[in-house]
């Protein structure tokens, strides 16, 4: 039972305490990793693959040292466990982002909801219309879902403390590495593909679990014929079938770096328009897909404390 009271003490801290606004160590690895980036970024795959083993590996076996120092004190590893859980989590940090923008975007007020989106995605926000602004949103916290929350929760139901610290290097060097531009295309592909072998099952039970409390058909056809069109591997079934879940058709152009990209419809092209409320059911969704997670850590645990009881 010491994973689901992990994850009920990271849940209730992020809740309570939400994203540490100072000292967070994620802050502290930006640093580091910006600072091997200028060390061994010479254009090349090599490079980039050393930096990312030097930025990730020696964390992932300080948890693992950890771990295994705890394994005699069950109640406290359940709470530095939940502890690091929480620093890796972001649940309440997506939601409040979110809302960030749907409440301006409500309002009528363009340039605080810009100014908002700006905050959560690397597109060019400066001329976005109110729809581009919801769609934008929209697709970011079905898309964040999995990262910032799912991908995080089975890592460390898979691994424990070393499964949280892994994921969340990982996804965070491929945040700051995984462009597709002269200065990264080599450099950040050990990053992007890290990142994407992380994320290919979770993505998967991410989407899964949006199609079942969504609109199930909808939610699949969309995940089945858009899912593997999308430039990401892992975001595209998570975003289709998000989308088909809350019946609302995003995708379409969007500028990144002043590049104008065409992108496929994700959700049903006859669905709702993005708007305010298409964010604030994506947040939804997202919360009744983590009780969903929750209550399945928690009979498993269950289930597995009844077969070692059984068998003693």
């Amino acid at each position: 039972m010491s994973i689901a009271l992990s994850v009920l003490v990271a849940l209730l801290l992020d809740y309570f305490l939400k994203e540490p606004k100072r000292f967070h160590p994620l802050v502290g690895f930006g640093n580091m990793a910006g600072l091997l980036e200028k060390r061994f970024n010479r254009n090349s795959k090599q490079g980039g693959s050393i930096a990312w083993c030097l930025a990730v590996l020696p964390w992932v076996l300080f948890g693992f040292i950890l771990q295994y120092s705890l394994l005699d004190t069950p109640v406290l590893m359940a709470v530095v466990a939940g502890i690091v859980l929480y620093l890796g989590i972001g649940w309440q940090s997506l939601l409040g982002h979110a809302m960030a923008i749907a409440v301006p975007l409500k309002a009528g007020d363009l340039t605080g909801a810009r100014a908002a989106v700006a905050m959560i995605v690397s597109r060019d926000t400066s001329e976005l219309a109110p729809e581009a602004i919801a769609s934008a949103a929209t697709e970011s916290v079905l898309e964040n879902g999995a990262d910032a929350i799912f991908s995080t929760l089975f890592w460390f139901c898979l691994l424990g403390i070393p499964g949280v610290i892994l994921y969340r290097l990982s996804n965070t060097l491929d945040a700051m590495w995984g462009y597709k531009n002269q200065r990264y295309l080599q450099f950040g592909w050990c990053a992007a593909r890290m990142d994407d072998l992380l994320n290919f099952i979770p993505a998967r039970l991410t989407a899964v679990s949006y199609a079942l409390l969504g609109d199930t058909a909808v939610a699949l056809k969309a995940w089945r014929d858009q899912g593997r069109v999308w430039k990401s591997p892992n975001a595209g079934p998570v975003m289709a079938a998000g989308a088909g879940a809350i019946n609302v058709c995003l995708g379409g152009a969007a500028v990144y770096h002043g590049e104008l990209q065409q992108r496929p419809t994700l959700g049903p092209a006859s669905g709702a328009k993005p708007s305010a409320k298409s964010i604030e059911e994506a947040c939804e969704l997202v919360n009744k897909v983590l009780i969903l997670w929750v209550v399945a850590i928690y009979v498993v645990a269950a289930l597995m404390v009844s077969i070692q009881s059984a068998s003693l």
